[in-house]
């Protein structure tokens, strides 16, 4: 088995015009889910940021579809939202991107390459390394919103009430769940034998 192999890699055809157009679906689709886990929202009346499905499909996609088309997937559900359309839990248009949701979502992109990069090197294939891998996609998530909601909130604890502390406990969740998913689903490959199929 290829360390560089993920889900997706399994089944992607050898067929150099059938490969791209499996790539570019992959990426429209990982879009698609990312903006249907927008609409799973809870608005906090102590918070600008809601708490939403997304970082579990960013983090799910960059895992299963790996750096590269997770990441495109990641960028192209930006691109959809700043163009107006409303795939964003709070809308769409470019306005959003510059409101308190902002860095979080362009956090979406390097938390998605990353994790999907790390999947590409066998961490999604564990418990523990799974767990750490969804681990670092969320803290450059909340690095990202982080630093621009402190740039709109300013510089203070309330930055921290507003943006971190209410959504830890969900994301463990979401990282319990990405950890029970992504290695037992391996290992469901490798029992059918689909595991085998890039060596």
């Amino acid at each position: 088995m290829l360390a560089t192999a993920t889900v997706a890699d399994l089944l992607r055809p050898s067929e150099k015009t059938s490969a791209a157009i499996y790539d570019i679906t992959l990426v429209v689709g990982g879009s698609l889910l990312i903006a249907l886990c927008a609409r799973i929202t809870v608005l906090l009346p102590f918070s600008p940021v809601p708490v939403t499905a997304q970082t579990f499909a960013v983090l799910m996609i960059g895992a299963l579809l790996g750096a590269k088309r997770g990441g495109l997937a990641a960028l192209a559900y930006i691109i959809e939202g700043a163009l107006g359309l409303p795939v964003f839990a709070l809308g769409g248009g470019f306005a959003v991107l510059l409101g308190p949701t902002g860095g979080y979502l362009i956090g979406f992109i390097p938390a998605a390459y990353i994790t999907g990069f790390l999947a590409q090197k066998g961490w999604d294939r564990r418990i523990g390394t799974t767990v750490l891998a969804m681990i670092f996609g969320n803290i450059i998530i909340y690095t990202f919103g982080m630093l621009w909601l402190s740039r709109l909130m300013g510089i203070s604890k309330s930055v921290l009430s507003a943006g971190l502390y209410p959504f830890i406990i969900g994301d463990l969740a979401k990282i319990a769940l990405a950890a029970a998913v992504l290695p037992a689903g391996w290992k469901l490959l490798k029992y059918g034998g689909l595991d085998g199929k890039r060596r």
